[in-house]
């Protein structure tokens, strides 16, 4: 009884958990910005092909909400998913990892 360890867990520690989602995030390409507080962001992935196991490209384009309508063609964001804000947009901007040159 004196050698049990009590494990104590903190509010912090606690509220962090909650904080954690299970939405998806992912990263692209800005390929529009023209409708407004929205951009278009393509995503590529890298598939094996079962046979002959050579990698090739397939690609998606999600709309994204962009608040401030900072994003220009080209930038490479992270979008996260969330709630339906119109009929095709259920994606939000999370940040702008690199600008476009």
């Amino acid at each position: 009884m004196e050698n049990e360890k009590i494990e104590t867990t903190t509010i912090a520690e606690s509220t962090d958990e909650a904080k954690r989602s299970n939405k998806r995030v992912l990263k692209g390409k800005v390929t529009s910005n023209k409708a407004d507080k929205t951009v278009t962001v393509k995503v590529e992935r890298l598939i094996a092909h079962p046979l002959y196991k050579k990698y090739y490209k397939r690609s998606k384009q999600f709309m994204a909400h962009d608040e401030m309508n900072e994003c220009n063609i080209d930038d490479f964001v992270k979008i996260k998913e969330s709630r339906p804000l119109s009929k095709r947009k259920m994606w939000a901007l999370v940040e702008i990892l690199e600008r476009a040159k």
